[in-house]
């Protein structure tokens, strides 16, 4: 997404107004990533608004079209975050809060199932649609955290190489060679459902 207006900085309110729709245009796969890395859902839902909140604070005043990959930055940080806090109180505590509660309300509707897509208009293509993505989600899961994170920034979120690796704070080099890891990995786990 362009920067609308070009002249951000000479209007407080039309700076207010680009971060707004700019995070509107991210909020939805910002979560998506998050809840594929963390497994659960209020955790994902806290790390992303939280990284939005720290875009907001400490880098509204940089030009819009920094704004993509420094968010990424962002949200991956505290994924990671998370995921060391996590380590250290399993490590420590015993603590296995990476699995999700099975006694957790079963009727909750899934943020990202609720994501507007296209219509099918049979009930059998709707099923095997769901069954790819969850097939999708879980080999997703299976991936190394850095694999995981390259592949949803790039293929998810369309971020070039560059963009990825300002994102993920590593060199290009390093994307590429996560990514292709990823795509090997994906082939192998998904079998038939791997479409080239």
């Amino acid at each position: 997404m362009d920067n609308p207006t070009g002249n951000d900085k000479r209007n407080g309110t039309l700076t207010q107004q680009s971060m707004e729709n700019f995070l509107s245009s991210v909020e939805r796969r910002a979560y998506a990533i998050a809840v594929t890395s963390l497994t659960d859902r209020e955790d994902a839902l806290d790390i992303v608004q939280e990284a939005m909140t720290q875009l907001v604070v400490s880098y509204a005043h940089k030009p819009y079209g920094e704004w993509r990959p420094l968010f990424y930055r962002i949200l991956q940080s505290k994924i990671n975050d998370l995921h060391r806090k996590r380590k250290f109180q399993r490590q420590f505590k015993g603590w296995l809060s990476h699995f999700r509660d099975k006694q957790g309300d079963e009727t909750e509707e899934d943020p990202i199932e609720a994501v507007a897509g296209p219509d099918s208009t049979t009930p059998h293509t709707r099923h095997e649609r769901e069954r790819q993505i969850s097939v999708l989600k879980e080999a997703l899961t299976r991936l190394p955290p850095r694999q995981q994170q390259v592949f949803m920034l790039r293929c998810w979120e369309g971020l070039s190489t560059k963009e990825t690796a300002i994102a993920m704070k590593c060199s290009e080099g390093s994307v590429k060679t996560h990514y292709s890891r990823a795509l090997i990995k994906l082939r192998d786990t998904l079998g038939d459902y791997w479409y080239d």
